[in-house]
């Protein structure tokens, strides 16, 4: 294939797409825990995934897998998460999860925790209702679509980075589509499951899950947004 045929590839598929822009995807994007019963044409979900596929990574190595599930196996897998969660069941994660957060890590963390369950109704000492927050993780806010995102742990931390760069890729170009999504620590909780749905037979190991569709706006949580600091908190400039 000569540059001229790619080109005219290139150009077929981008005549169909959004004209959003850049940086109006990366606003308007947001975790959104509500979602519509509806279905995402399969050209456009191709397409979604083929435009997060172009991600840089460490000499192209292009390390990420993923997984989605719909339909009768994202309800399969969603019934055996809240089964195991409901009951107890420890997790057992391929990467095991740090949470520990301190001074301005945690006040952001504890903020952002007091805005969400305010706009779920769910206050403090409600241990019943942040028990079904928890839950909702497991039922993948009614999302539609749960893409599982996984590795060959053989690359360790530093391509690790390059999935990240993926998913975001992945989640701004669902915002140029009209979609939502829910990047999701908690889906790492159950690996053996994901394995057995997709029949995983390499080494892949999974990071975590984005739940995705169509938003349900009517659902309190999604009035949820946070905040942002400003840039003199994390970037510093010199030039000597």
């Amino acid at each position: 294939m000569n540059d001229l045929q790619i080109k005219t590839d290139v150009d077929a598929m981008q005549s169909g797409d959004p004209k959003m822009s850049l940086i109006d995807a990366i606003y308007q994007r947001h975790s959104v825990r509500g979602y519509l019963d509806k279905e995402v044409p399969q050209a456009t979900l191709n397409r979604i995934f083929d435009i997060a596929n172009q991600s840089p990574s460490n000499c192209n190595v292009q390390p990420w897998k993923a997984y989605v599930a719909s339909g009768k196996l994202k309800d399969r897998l969603k019934a055996e998460m809240v089964e195991r969660t409901s009951a107890g069941v420890a997790p057992n994660p391929d990467y095991p999860y740090r949470g520990d957060f301190e001074g301005e890590y945690r006040t952001r963390q504890v903020e952002c925790a007091v805005a969400l369950y305010s706009n779920m109704g769910i206050e403090r000492g409600d241990k019943e209702g942040r028990m079904r927050a928890i839950i909702r993780n497991f039922e993948f806010f009614d999302a539609p679509y749960i893409a599982f995102l996984g590795m060959n742990p053989s690359f360790g931390t530093t391509v690790a980075l390059d999935v990240g760069m993926y998913a975001q890729s992945l989640m701004l170009s669902m915002v140029a589509f009209g979609l939502h999504s829910c990047p999701m620590g908690t889906m790492r909780n159950y690996p053996d499951l994901v394995r057995e749905s997709f029949d995983i037979q390499d080494d892949t190991k999974i990071l975590f899950g984005i739940s995705f569709g169509y938003e349900d706006k009517s659902v309190p949580a999604n009035k949820t947004i946070t905040s942002r600091d400003d840039i003199e908190t994390n970037v510093v400039f010199r030039s000597v």
